[in-house]
């Protein structure tokens, strides 16, 4: 069974950096496309980048830039870096397998939180000084 587990949440400052995990228990990685989402209080979760197979990166328009994600097969992990964080990223943030498993990170702007399945519990990011 995939299980997603993230971690590396926390406290920073802004203008600080910060780096999240995502940790796939059981099997093997490689198979996987993933993606980071956050949510914030009162509002939709929303997409922030995907992963392909073969590492290739998608982001949304928003996060380009301050954001990067990265995979360790090896480790069967992915990362989120957040550089340069701002309070508007305080949320709670989310990896998940985007489905059919198998198949590659969308195109397109944005992510859909319902083509993603096997979500994490969520890591807190709060961005504050």
């Amino acid at each position: 069974q995939l299980q997603l587990v993230e971690s590396g949440g926390g406290l920073v400052q802004p203008g600080g950096a910060l780096r999240l995990s995502c940790e796939l228990r059981g099997i093997t990685l490689d198979y996987y496309a993933i993606g980071w989402f956050r949510q914030a209080p009162g509002k939709e979760r929303e997409g922030v980048a995907c992963v392909n197979h073969s590492g290739e990166e998608i982001y949304v328009d928003s996060a380009k830039g301050r954001f990067t994600i990265t995979r360790d097969n090896a480790k069967k992990t992915v990362y989120l870096q957040i550089n340069s964080p701002k309070p508007e990223d305080t949320a709670v943030y989310y990896c998940a397998a985007h489905r059919p498993y198998g198949s590659s990170c969308p195109n397109g702007a944005r992510l859909f939180s319902g083509d993603f399945g096997s979500w994490g519990q969520g890591t807190q990011v709060t961005v504050s000084s």
